[in-house]
């Protein structure tokens, strides 16, 4: 970065889950960068209920990622006011609980413009001026759903492949302008953001009529429950390393998020693929009566919010 002005950091989806706990650490390091912190209208009064306030360094804005028109407004206010972005912390996601055959073009359009067009537009808007200053830095919140897809989540692992593909054909083409490209790649988080799910009608209908596909939804939503709710990864300490890749001076591409993730990571890589399946898939819950037409889990269900989420999030929801 050049030595004569501070870092103007750009984060998305501030108001909740890493975002907001990102934010929540840049507010206290004013003195080393500038932060615009975005969300949408309806959620910035989330960023002010956590205590956090503006300041001459710090500022909140407004953000739909999905919005051509609200992406390119921002934009131009921070080159007028700042002189562009230096750090691009695309981080606003939504998440899909479907199974494929329960998707439309809609809800898959939509789960593709929040993950992957919104980021990769912001992307190209903020890159002429890292370009003209030789110096950026682009973070790409992925998932270790972007390593590897588990069953009702399709459409999100499809996202957050894309972003992981064209993240990768970026830090390549940036090596010579010294834009340093990284993904973060969280795994299971402590919080509730599985709750803060999308899902799409049919799925929902499955679900209360006991359809085809249940026992899919009452098992994986059980399973990750029970597993954000254990786990160690919380969105603190996501936060802090992405401050670590901030300050980085070689950040590489890709950044484990938690202890998960470099756990399927290395799986991935030196378990033979046809194993790898077979493995997975034997170990997804409740996967021996999926298919059968039974549904004794469904009815062991206390509430339907068990099964699957009542609450529809927008884009600023950490996915």
């Amino acid at each position: 970065m050049e030595t004569t002005r501070k870092p103007v950091v750009l984060v998305t989806g501030a108001s909740s889950g890493i975002g907001l706990a990102l934010i929540e650490i840049l507010a206290r390091k004013t003195d080393q960068y500038r932060v615009v912190a975005t969300a949408r209208h309806q959620s910035l009064e989330k960023i002010a209920a956590a205590g956090v306030t503006e300041s001459d360094d710090f500022i909140c804005r407004p953000l739909d990622v999905t919005s051509p028109e609200e992406r390119q407004s921002l934009m131009r206010e921070i080159e007028q006011r700042w002189e562009g972005v230096d750090i691009l912390v695309n981080n606003a996601g939504i998440s899909y609980r479907s199974v494929v055959e329960h998707l439309t073009e809609a809800d898959e359009r939509l789960q593709f413009d929040t993950n992957f067009f919104g980021p990769v537009h912001l992307i190209r808007l903020c890159l002429s001026g890292m370009r003209r200053k030789r110096a950026g830095r682009i973070i790409n919140v992925s998932s270790v759903g972007g390593m590897m897809a588990m069953p009702t989540m399709g459409a999100y692992s499809a996202s957050k492949f894309a972003l992981e593909g064209i993240s990768e054909a970026l830090y390549y083409e940036m090596i010579p302008w010294n834009i340093k490209v990284t993904l973060i790649q969280p795994g299971f988080i402590r919080s509730n953001s599985f709750k803060n799910v999308y899902v799409s009608q049919a799925a929902r209908d499955s679900v209360e009529n006991s359809g085809t596909y249940a026992n899919y939804y009452w098992h994986m939503g059980k399973f990750i429950s029970r597993l954000m709710q254990r786990a160690r990864a919380t969105p603190d300490t996501i936060a802090a390393k992405i401050v670590n890749i901030m300050q980085h001076p070689r950040p590489p591409l890709r950044v484990p998020g938690s202890l998960d993730a470099r756990f399927f990571t290395t799986m991935t890589r030196f378990i033979p693929r046809r194993f790898y399946h077979r493995i997975l898939y034997r170990s997804l819950p409740g996967v021996k009566l999926w298919g059968t037409g039974r549904h004794d889990a469904l009815e062991a269900a206390s509430t339907l919010e068990e099964v699957i989420p009542a609450n529809r999030k927008g884009p600023d929801t950490e996915a």
